[in-house]
């Protein structure tokens, strides 16, 4: 602790020397969104009165830094609470950071969410799954705090649409999320194929999603995964596509 102090009171003293430069930087932020979070009284008493003074003096990012640290080490000690509270804070200090949001929800709602379920001290199975829904629900927020930061992140709509579909099984919420992070700017190729694949597993979308699979399957062979094939031969089958018009015999011509 007298370490960390000693530490912030460092930052403090050249904070004051830098202090005008940093408010005319602070102003040409401001307009770009990267200080959106705000340094009010509740997140004074998350990260106490140095932290709190450091954030002021134009410390944001070195202070987030420092929590993230600190939230790695509750992660070692099993504090799954702990490293919640620090992930809100830093979160909140660095809103435009896509990794601070992306692995604040995928610790809470893999890493904590598994402990939780497979921790035998609690007897009761109904608990445990209880506690392991509270964590999934605890990163999914982070996500979609994160989204409402950051809303042109493909990255983060896609890690998005990782926890709808595996740990809520919402295969056409994950699809929403997978096509919305295929239009963005830093979107990868697998967004849209990915979009695909939980489109055919949405009830009553066969149709729609047989003519989706098809057209990237259209594309050429560079795009003919093995599962788009797979997904499209379990499509044809359930919709009696006839054997003429299927991509087994267009594959042999």
């Amino acid at each position: 602790m007298m370490r960390a102090a000693i530490a912030i009171l460092l930052l403090l003293i050249f904070g004051g020397v830098r202090l005008p430069l940093e408010i005319h930087l602070a102003q040409e932020q401001q307009s770009a969104g990267f200080h959106s979070a705000t340094l009010n009284l509740p997140l004074r008493e998350q990260i106490g009165q140095l932290g709190f003074v450091a954030a002021l003096s134009g410390f944001r990012s070195l202070v987030a830094a420092y929590l993230w640290i600190e939230a790695n080490s509750a992660f070692e000690n099993v504090e799954w609470g702990r490293m919640a509270g620090l992930f809100q804070t830093v979160t909140t200090l660095q809103p435009k950071s896509i990794l601070y949001w992306d692995m604040s929800g995928w610790h809470m709602a893999w890493n904590a969410a598994n402990n939780a379920y497979e921790d035998k001290s609690q007897a009761s199975e109904v608990l445990r799954m209880r506690a392991q829904r509270q964590y999934w629900n605890l990163g999914r927020k982070f996500y979609e705090d994160g989204l409402k930061a950051n809303p042109d992140s493909g990255e983060l709509w896609a890690r998005y649409g990782d926890l709808l579909s595996q740990k809520y099984e919402d295969h056409e919420g994950a699809f929403h999320a997978y096509e919305t992070a295929s239009t963005k700017n830093d979107a990868r190729p697998q967004y849209h194929r990915q979009a695909a694949y939980e489109l055919a597993a949405v009830p009553g979308k066969e149709r729609e999603a047989y003519q989706f699979l098809k057209s990237i399957y259209d594309l050429g062979p560079s795009q003919r995964m093995p599962s788009i094939i797979h997904d499209l031969k379990l499509l044809e089958e359930k919709l009696g596509i006839p054997p003429d018009q299927r991509i087994e015999k267009k594959a042999a011509h």
